[in-house]
C-alpha cells in the first residue's frame, strides 16, 4: 500500500487558509482597536481640568504677617507669609496635646511660608484667618480652632487643615500641584 498526500502540501508547512485565518484575525483585531479608542480617549480629562491642576502664585507681594487666598481646583488655599513669632509660636505648640499630631516643620517646606486647603475638616466650610483661640484659623459655623500651623486644637474638626503639594520655583514663586 502506498500513501497518498492530499493538496500537495507537507503535514507542517502554512497554507493558504492559515495565511486568510491570521490576516482576518489581525484585521480584526485593528479594527476593534480603532472603533473602542473613542471611547478610552473620552476618559481623558479635558484641556480646563489639566489647566486647573496646577497653579503659580508670586509671593513676592505679600508682606510678612499677610495672607493671600487663591483657588486651586475650585477650592480655596491660603498662603500665608507668617511672622517669626507666630513661626516661634507654631514650634512650641508641637509638643501640645494635639488631636491631629503633626510638627510645624512638616508642614511647611519654608518656615515662613504656610500653604494649606482653606477647607475646615469638619463640614467644608472656609475658616476666617488670623482668628480663633489660638491665633490662627477659627471656622464659625462650627467652632473648630486651628493654630498658626493650621492645626486642629478645639472643636469638632478631626483633622488639621490640609498641605496640598506644592514646589518652590524660586524664591518668590511657589506652583501648587
Amino acid at each position: 500500500m502506498s500513501s497518498t498526500t492530499t493538496g500537495g502540501a507537507g503535514a507542517g508547512e502554512p497554507t493558504r487558509r492559515d495565511f486568510l485565518y491570521i490576516a482576518a484575525v489581525g484585521i480584526g483585531a485593528v479594527g476593534t482597536a480603532a472603533a473602542i479608542w473613542p471611547f478610552i480617549s473620552q476618559m481623558n480629562p479635558s484641556a480646563d481640568v489639566l489647566a486647573l491642576s496646577s497653579i503659580e502664585v508670586d509671593l513676592s507681594n505679600i508682606q510678612t504677617g499677610m495672607s493671600v487666598t487663591v483657588l486651586w481646583r475650585g477650592k480655596p488655599v491660603f498662603v500665608r507669609h507668617r511672622t517669626q513669632a507666630e513661626i516661634d509660636k507654631a514650634v512650641a505648640d508641637d509638643k501640645a496635646d494635639l488631636p491631629d499630631p503633626a510638627t510645624d516643620e512638616s508642614r511647611v517646606k519654608k518656615p515662613e511660608w504656610l500653604v494649606m486647603m482653606g477647607v475646615c475638616t469638619h463640614l467644608g466650610c472656609v475658616p476666617l484667618g488670623q482668628q480663633g483661640d489660638y491665633g490662627g484659623w477659627f471656622c464659625p459655623c462650627h467652632g473648630s480652632h486651628y493654630d498658626t500651623s493650621g492645626r486642629i486644637r478645639k472643636g469638632p474638626a478631626p483633622l488639621n487643615l490640609p498641605v496640598p503639594e506644592y514646589a518652590f520655583i524660586s524664591d518668590t514663586r511657589i506652583k501648587i500641584g
